[in-house]
């Protein structure tokens, strides 16, 4: 029975808040079954406006910023309020901690980043990795630009004259595509606020026929498809006779794949190694949920350093 209030207590807030639903599991990592990045992708579909680190809005944990938004998503559970604004930490920042990150936050506002640097004491890699995960971005400075500065800003201390720094204007640099600001989230923070590492090649996989997640629920069972997605699990239950299930995500959901023994045998190093795949199937429909039996496993290459989390 308590369980059962668990889950229903869960399924509530997710529902009708989730934004402060989603902002608590992301407060409270690690934990549960999905990862930062999966958590941040849901609450978007779910039309939750979710925004990346910045040195003058983060506070060390994610927090939620009065500001409030109509959900805007085709989703058939978004929510029917106006949502807060997720806005992420800058604890989940990599080489920061939450020492550091508790200092950051507690001196803001800053004035441009020799200020920060310049108060904060933050190392090197601290600061690189702020400029990667786009956290000076309030200073007017993209990406590159920022992290050319923070080389120049080394061994800056409290008594160093403002503006004396050598070096940190960037010579003109070539901005960011939108594929390495996802891989860049991803590799500073764990997460991206914007973006999907499968949705850069969306157009390439409908070349292929590969469909989105979203699409299954309207496909006949027993269809024939292709989808492609990045690894989150992969699951053998000790009770399933070899079989084995994976969980890919893309940029409009989460697919569930059953990988029956002789799939798993012929298409092993892949499915095991690979970060992201095209799966080749039958669609299954059964209770409520649809799953899709592999009969083929391709390696998909994509940018992504996110981690499955296997056989738990």
């Amino acid at each position: 029975m308590s369980f059962a209030h668990l889950v229903y207590v869960s399924a509530y807030l997710k529902r009708y808040y989730p934004a402060v639903f989603t902002a608590a599991l992301l407060r409270n990592q690690p934990m549960g079954f999905y990862g930062p990045h999966t958590l941040v992708g849901d609450a978007r579909r779910h039309g939750v406006v979710v925004r990346g680190v910045d040195v003058n809005a983060s506070a060390a944990e994610v927090t939620l910023e009065k500001e409030y938004h109509p959900p805007e998503c085709a989703h058939p559970h978004q929510p029917v309020e106006s949502q807060p604004v997720i806005r992420m930490g800058l604890a989940s920042v990599r080489n920061l901690g939450k020492e550091q990150a508790k200092v950051v936050a507690a001196g803001r506002p800053y004035a441009d980043m020799e200020d920060l640097a310049r108060r904060t004491q933050l190392s090197v890699p601290a600061l690189e990795a702020l400029a990667v995960a786009g956290a000076f971005g309030c200073f007017g400075l993209t990406r590159r630009e920022a992290l050319w500065a923070a080389g120049g800003l080394a061994g800056v201390g409290p008594g160093q004259l403002a503006g004396s720094t050598p070096g940190l204007p960037a010579p003109e640099l070539p901005a960011m595509t939108p594929i390495e600001e996802t891989f860049a989230d991803l590799w500073a923070t764990g997460a991206s606020a914007t973006s999907h590492p499968i949705q850069h090649l969306r157009a390439e996989l409908a070349a292929r026929r590969v469909v989105p997640a979203e699409a299954l629920p309207r496909l006949a069972d027993r269809a024939q498809v292709r989808v492609a997605g990045v690894v989150t699990h992969r699951q053998r239950p000790p009770t399933a006779g070899g079989v084995v299930f994976l969980s890919l995500e893309d940029e409009t959901g989460l697919v569930n794949v059953v990988c029956p023994p002789g799939t798993w045998q012929r298409h092993r190093k892949v499915a095991l190694d690979a970060a992201a795949l095209i799966v080749h199937g039958r669609l299954e429909r059964g209770e409520g949920t649809t799953n899709l039996i592999a009969h083929r496993v391709e390696r998909l290459p994509v940018a992504t350093i996110t981690h499955s989390r296997d056989f738990r």
